[in-house]
C-alpha cells in the first residue's frame, strides 16, 4: 500500500518542490512530479535556476524513452510514462489517477484557500481508501524554531 505524507501550509510550492526534489535526487530515489501542465512550466523553469550550485536533472514525460530512463526526475502531466518511478510528489488539485502504482506519494498543500480546500478533499479521499497519512506541518515546525 502506497505510503502518503501530507506536508501543509507550505509558503511557496514550487521552491519547497525543488529542495524536496533535491533531497530525494541526492539520495537516489527516482521521482515523478504530476500538477497541471502550466505548473509543471513553471517548476521546469525554477528547477534550471534555484540554485547556482546544484542541479536537479530531470526532464518532461515528452523526453525521448531514452532520456526518461536516465533520468531521475520526470515531471508530468499524466503517469502513464512513470510506472518506473518510487515517489510521486502531487502539486496539483487532484488525486492523481495511478498514485496506487507508486512506493510513496507526497502530497503539498500550500496556504492559499482554494489549494487548502482541495489538500482536505485529497486528504478525505485518500482516509476513505483506507490509507493511514502521515501529516508534516511546516507552520508547527516554523513556530517551534521562533
Amino acid at each position: 500500500m502506497t505510503d502518503i505524507a501530507f506536508h501543509f501550509n507550505v509558503p511557496d510550492k514550487l521552491a519547497y518542490s525543488c529542495r524536496l526534489l533535491r533531497k530525494a535526487y541526492l539520495s537516489g530515489a527516482r521521482v515523478a512530479v504530476t500538477a497541471e501542465a502550466g505548473v509543471l512550466a513553471e517548476l521546469d523553469a525554477l528547477l534550471w535556476s534555484f540554485s547556482a550550485t546544484e542541479f536537479v536533472p530531470h526532464c518532461t514525460s515528452m523526453a525521448p524513452p531514452a532520456t526518461l530512463a536516465a533520468t531521475p526526475v520526470v515531471l508530468s502531466v499524466s503517469l502513464a510514462d512513470c510506472a518506473d518511478r518510487e515517489i510521486l510528489v502531487n502539486l496539483g488539485q487532484g488525486v492523481p489517477d495511478g498514485y496506487e502504482g507508486f512506493e510513496r506519494l507526497i502530497e503539498l498543500v500550500s496556504l492559499h484557500p482554494e489549494d487548502v480546500r482541495s489538500g482536505r478533499d485529497r486528504w478525505k479521499h485518500y482516509a476513505a481508501h483506507g490509507y493511514t497519512l502521515k501529516r508534516h506541518d511546516l507552520a508547527s515546525r516554523a513556530a517551534g524554531a521562533a
